[in-house]
């Protein structure tokens, strides 16, 4: 199961081709991104934790979305410009994508499966949903939007040991 998961094709911002493959043996926090959202400011935070842990095997990905409120309306070099100008961000950022609906990313899909929600397994309900990745592969954990990410260290430490 956790294959299938780690070779799901993702887009960078800059239009490279990826998979969670390509990070095999980190642990991995996905998140749904945006740049026009009250919790926008979570990209200080995320970079935070990239910064701290990257060097321990952490990767944060960030995938824009713009289903939420439109919080999103740019394209992708505003969004990059927007996250580094703003926020300092470094880590790898993803072309926008759905995270809901028939044309979900089958990314978020799996990731639903694997961790349903306070909507089950249909639905993100907002911007800044986390999933947390254990270096084998597997959905460890799903935050809620209104998790911090300073709030994660325990889990992320946890997973890096």
């Amino acid at each position: 199961m956790s294959d299938n998961l780690l070779s799901i094709p993702c887009t960078t911002i800059k239009g490279e081709q990826k998979t969670l493959a390509d990070f095999a043996g980190k642990a991995i926090l996905v998140v749904n991104t945006a740049s026009k959202c009250g919790f926008t400011p979570q990209y200080k935070g995320l970079e935070q934790l990239w910064q701290q842990y990257k060097d321990q095997g952490l990767v944060v990905l960030g995938f824009p979305c713009n289903q939420f409120g439109k919080q999103e309306p740019g394209n992708e070099g505003a969004i990059a410009e927007f996250c580094e100008l703003n926020f300092g961000v470094s880590f790898p950022l993803f072309k926008k994508i759905d995270v809901n609906g028939g044309a979900a990313h089958p990314l978020f899909v799996q990731l639903k499966k694997r961790a349903p929600g306070l909507l089950g397994s249909k639905g993100i309900k907002w911007n800044f949903t986390k999933f947390l990745i254990g270096r084998d592969g597997q959905v460890v954990k799903r935050f809620a939007p209104t998790t911090k990410p300073q709030e994660l260290t325990q889990e992320i430490e946890a997973l890096l040991k």
